[in-house]
Formats: C-alpha cells, structure tokens, sequence
C-alpha cells in the first residue's frame, strides 16, 4: 500500500469517473465502493467513495457535492512514449472536456492533464540552444503535443 494517496472530489461523478479513468490507462482497475450509511450526509445506498488504481498508483473518488471543484492548481502528468500514445490520451481526455496550451487539458469532469511525450524534455534540453529555443516557441504555439513539428523547429534552427 502506497503512503500517499490522491484523493478526488467530485459532486456525484465519482463512480462514473473512476471507471472512465479505469479504462484509460493499463494495470488500472476499481478496488473498492463505499457507500452512503444511513444518518450521513448523502443520501443512503448511493456511493459514497470509488477506490481505484491507474497505472498501479491508489486515488480515492469521494462524491462530496459541488463545494470544492477542481481547479490547474493540481494536474496530473502522463508521460507519454510516443505520438500515438499523445493522442489516444489527448482524444480520450478531451472528449466532452477543453484543450488548453502545452499539452494540457481538463477531462469532462474538470480534472487538468497534462500529456506530454518524453521527446518533449529531450527536446527543450537540447545542448544547442537555438534548436532547444526553436522546441519551446513551436510548443508554447500548440495545444495538444505534435513530435514532429517540435522536432521540425529544432531542426530548422
């Protein structure tokens, strides 16, 4: 058992998102359902918390109402082998959620992501700065991580 768990608050997503997550990423899967006892704050019988695994790392999904939503303040960080797993995660996370610049996005449910490709860090710490310059001025221009036009810029510096 990991010492630190990340544990997400939803308004009465919690369920639906875990299983979502679930289904993106390998060696995911739900560990656990609680559900609201009788006396609580929710409603009895209904889930109260999902535990659940994504890429072997324990989160917590607790449906807490609508008080606390999610904000960039808090990102998750997805490394990413190549440009086929860029956009599978990228077309996955943005369906019913929003782009933003640099590789980052919000899901349908809030929760900012951020996908990036590992030839992303080689890339910005290239030895020769102009071509690491020329990575990071094509990168602040997209949205979603492309490789290839990081790469393109590099090269034409």
């Amino acid at each position: 058992m990991q010492k630190i768990t990340p544990f997400l608050w939803f308004d009465d997503q919690a369920e639906e998102a875990a299983n979502f997550y679930v289904s993106l990423f390998e060696d995911s899967e739900i560990t656990s359902v609680t559900r609201f006892p009788e006396g609580s704050p929710g409603n009895a019988g209904q889930v109260m918390t999902v535990g659940f695994t994504l890429a072997s790392q324990e989160f917590t999904a607790l449906n807490g109402g609508p008080q606390f939503p999610f904000t960039e303040g808090v990102s998750f960080f997805v490394r990413c082998s190549d440009q086929e797993e860029v956009d599978r995660f990228w077309d996955r996370l943005t369906d019913g959620g929003e782009e933003s610049q640099c590789g980052w996005l919000k899901d349908r449910y809030g929760l900012s992501w951020q996908i990036v490709p590992d030839r992303l860090g080689e890339l910005l710490s290239d030895p020769d700065p102009s071509r690491s310059q020329a990575a990071m001025q094509a990168m602040l221009r997209m949205r979603k991580i492309d490789i290839k036009a990081m790469e393109d810029a590099a090269s034409a510096a």
